[in-house]
């Protein structure tokens, strides 16, 4: 094969979006960036369910209890903010080995914490890794794919989706299995600690697969750093041009995302975020309360059911999801919210069910987990990763998380006293968000699928020959 002239980062971006070769590392990478994101889900799982014996041996009061359990969320907004400025700064590469340091020492720390003040400080810090990862996941994950067709940028944006799932439903698979051999007390702890395992097999292989994004290299100029990354992860024998000087924009400011360009699209991204993560945090975090205290089930029960309905309906959903990203992010996202609304509704209309309508209560917590796998749950990343070109990627999917984040925590917060206070009427003010992000949705049309994205700041830019 002949040589490919380097010349700009437009032809950088034109050669990633025709995709890779036969053979090359760019499906490797992108694996890896999804072992990030299950890296995440798993660490925010982990403990949702040894949160009693927790709570029992630490002696915690209920408002320790909620500092345990939101520590890790505020670490997830101070890294999604900070990440998202890095990755745009100093490149993908760096952060993501940075935030897989993270994990192995918040994983260890919880695993060995010999009381609260210690669990919470390194659940802190598994936030600050969780909250890093996202940005910089989503950017290799848009920036090692093709524009169209098969492992295009929107199914492997939409690939996260599968991927969290995977995760919770290991994470529980996990629980399932030490529950039976490990005594009660510690459950908790060899749990966590087993998501150090994941991280440090990624460092592992670091060296042999991992490597910058071709088009963030282009974007700061360093057109032969682009073309060397092209030959050895995307099997392109590309080379670089004379050296040319970028006019470059200012880096890591979230200024841009609310100029005349973005806003809408900021505004977008936000409310289908935020609409999603109140309702999902809600039903999914919630899922072993809502089957053992609305349903009326004991321990084995309420951890098998869990995982049935996470493998069963949220995995598949998340699977097939990224084959129907092609249909485009906005359609898709409006059919998911409007089954997650008809779920919810449904459930708050059954109320505490009894005898066969236990079985619909599940199939419809299976639906709404269902619909958000292949719905909002993948796409409120497509928006927030493939609205913006490569200059913008980090910071507006960093924005998009810390913002989503402490919403996050509010409804991790408020579930729990809300619940307790309106039983299964609940279901009527989570079902508020569905219908919340269809409006946004209705409101504003912007489909992020299909579109050359990062031919904008080619656009904006221009290239000067040097002297």
């Amino acid at each position: 094969m002949s040589n490919v002239v380097i010349r700009s980062a437009a032809d950088v971006n034109a050669l990633v979006n025709s995709g890779a070769a036969r053979g090359s590392n760019a499906r490797v990478i992108v694996f890896l960036a999804l072992g990030g994101i299950f890296l995440d889900a798993y660490d925010f799982s982990s403990l949702a369910y040894g949160m009693r014996d927790i709570t029992a041996q630490f002696g915690l009061s209920p408002v320790w209890a909620g500092i345990v359990n939101a520590s890790i969320m505020v670490g997830a907004v101070v890294g999604a903010l900070f990440g998202g400025v890095l990755v745009d700064r100093i490149g993908r590469y760096r952060v993501f080995m940075a935030d897989m340091l993270f994990f192995v020492v918040a994983a260890i720390g919880c695993a060995l914490a010999p009381n609260e003040y210690v669990l919470v400080l390194f659940r802190f810090l598994m936030g600050i890794g969780v909250g890093m990862d996202l940005p910089v996941a989503m950017a290799f994950l848009a920036e090692f794919s093709r524009l169209t067709g098969r492992g295009s940028k929107a199914s492997r944006t939409a690939a996260w989706a599968p991927a969290w799932f995977a995760a919770t439903s290991a994470c529980y698979l996990i629980i399932l299995g030490l529950y039976q051999v490990v005594p009660h007390e510690h459950l908790w702890r060899f749990t966590v600690g087993f998501g150090a395992v994941p991280a440090i097999a990624i460092l592992l292989v670091r060296k042999k697969y991992m490597n910058e994004s071709p088009s963030w290299a282009a974007s700061q100029g360093d057109l032969e750093g682009a073309a060397r990354i092209l030959r050895e992860s995307y099997g392109v024998d590309a080379v670089a041009a004379s050296p040319t000087v970028v006019a470059e924009k200012p880096r890591g400011s979230f200024r841009p995302l609310f100029n005349a360009r973005y806003r809408l699209r900021t505004t977008l991204a936000l409310a289908v975020a935020l609409a999603q993560t109140f309702a999902y945090n809600a039903v999914a975090y919630g899922l072993p309360v809502i089957i053992a205290s609305f349903l009326a089930q004991g321990p084995t029960t309420t951890i098998t059911a869990s995982l049935v309905l996470n493998l069963g309906f949220a995995v598949t959903g998340g699977l097939l999801g990224i084959r129907w990203a092609r249909k485009g992010a906005w359609r898709m996202t409006v059919l998911g919210f409007a089954v997650q609304l008809a779920s919810l509704v449904t459930l708050a209309v059954i109320g505490k069910p009894t005898g066969a309508l236990a079985l619909a209560a599940l199939l419809s917590l299976g639906a709404f987990l269902f619909a958000q796998a292949w719905g909002p749950g993948a796409h409120y990343m497509t928006f927030a990763s493939l609205s913006y070109p490569t200059s913008l990627r980090g910071v507006g999917v960093g924005f998009n998380q810390g913002v989503l984040r402490i919403g996050s925590t509010l409804s991790l917060f408020l579930f729990p006293i809300l619940a307790s206070a309106l039983g299964t009427g609940v279901f009527w003010v989570i079902a508020a968000a569905p219908a919340l992000g269809l409006l946004a949705l209705l409101l504003i049309r912007w489909e992020p699928v299909g579109y050359d994205v990062d031919a904008e700041d080619t656009d904006e830019r221009d290239s000067i020959p040097s002297r």
